[in-house]
């Protein structure tokens, strides 16, 4: 099957956009990404989704209107990448806008925006999407889902792997190997990956840069060590897995308090950033040292932080003697990482399969993930899929 995936995360960037062929069923699934491309949303709709991420700023009305324009920006996403590609389905996360913590660490409610009814009214083409609710609904955190991806394709044959992806938040998969059939991953988000950094990069520089390239104001910066340790008093770290986290703990507000705070114990904008680096680096590394089932051999780095030189120096020192690698170095596009488990996600939804495990998420059993809105060859597919083992008439 030709299955496109597409998804923004956190950091509201842009629309990933991964075209997949995939064969096979879970554990011998094949997935090769044919195309794949970064949209980028234009910045007026960007700074209205980050508003929409904030408590109370954005109404019901703005969010209607929202959804359905997110809805044609990934609409025109597929079209622009699919032009005259066969595609079967399409997978969307859409955009997260909300996800409901409770005090006890209880994920209650979770909202993605990006109609789906837009995107195969614009396409023609099948789309599954609103993959985190059922977890949700069945008492799951409805993160991180890409775990299930690292389940399937990323265990080693004899060595326990970390998988650990560095978007907007950080998530890690512990992976036993082959050799232990019976051992369970454990999955979670480590905390802040880019979020702070990014959110603390647009204040200090009035907006006129969105993100450190490279890591390279951090790296001219002097990690205050004292703070530091002060900031890993927060409580998500010691929580439990599996748990989860976003942007309405992380926040653009959390990142103009800490700058705020890193003024008053003297630090210049660069050691600020150093120590928020630090930060997701440390949160990583402890989130290791205390909830890894064994010691991890490998630890396979994706998501767009693996880009930030610094925050992977720093990572590599504190979780050594693993040997850190980037997810590309094992034949996964660490960009496009995810938008290819929304691809994958939908095809096993299709087929009517689960798309994650109560061990990822602590929900009370494994869902099939998603609601599916059908296109113009709806029923060619279910024939094509299911054939003569169609219940009903078509």
């Amino acid at each position: 099957m030709r299955v496109l995936g597409m998804i923004s995360g956190t950091s509201a960037d842009g629309i990933d956009v991964a075209l997949c062929e995939i064969e096979g069923a879970p554990p011998r699934l094949d997935v090769r990404i044919v195309h794949a491309r970064t949209i980028p949303y234009d910045p007026p709709l960007r700074e209205r989704v980050l508003t929409a991420m904030q408590p109370g700023a954005a109404g019901a009305d703005a969010l209607c209107v929202l959804n359905f324009e997110i809805g044609e920006a990934f609409a025109q996403a597929a079209l622009d990448l699919i032009e005259d590609e066969a595609v079967d389905l399409i997978g969307s996360h859409g955009q997260t806008v909300w996800h409901q913590f409770e005090a006890d660490g209880r994920v209650s409610a979770t909202l993605q925006i990006g109609e789906s009814s837009v995107i195969a009214e614009r396409t023609g083409r099948t789309t599954v999407a609103d993959f985190r609710t059922r977890d949700v609904a069945a008492g799951g955190q409805g993160a991180p889902l890409v775990s299930y991806l690292d389940w399937l394709l990323m265990r080693h044959d004899t060595a326990w792997r970390a998988v650990q992806n560095i978007g907007g938040i950080g998530n890690v998969t512990f992976l036993p190997p082959l050799t232990e059939p019976d051992r369970h991953m454990i999955a979670f988000d480590t905390g802040p990956g880019n979020a702070l950094i990014d959110s603390a990069i647009s204040l200090l520089t009035n907006g006129r840069q969105s993100y450190d390239d490279g890591g390279g104001m951090a790296a001219l910066g002097i990690i205050d060590d004292e703070w530091l340790a002060k900031l890993m008093n927060h409580p998500y770290y010691a929580m439990p897995a599996p748990k989860s986290t976003g942007r309405e703990v992380f926040s653009a507000e959390m990142a103009a308090s800490l700058i705020a705070e890193g003024r008053v114990r003297g630090l210049s904008d660069h050691a600020i950033l150093a120590t928020l680096t630090a930060l997701t680096a440390e949160s990583i590394a402890r989130s290791y040292r205390d909830f890894a089932p064994e010691p991890m051999a490998e630890v396979i780095i994706a998501g767009g932080g693996r880009h930030n030189r610094t925050m992977i120096e720093m990572l590599r020192r504190r979780v050594a003697p693993a040997v850190v690698h980037l997810s590309d170095d094992v034949g996964i596009n660490g960009d496009y990482k995810e938008a290819m488990l929304f691809a994958v996600l939908a095809y096993e939804t299709w087929h009517h399969r689960p798309g994650c495990l109560p061990e990822q998420t602590g929900a009370a059993h494994a869902s099939v993930l998603g609601n599916i809105t059908p296109g113009d060859h709806y029923v060619e597919l279910l024939r094509k899929t299911w054939g003569s083992k169609l219940a009903f008439s078509c």
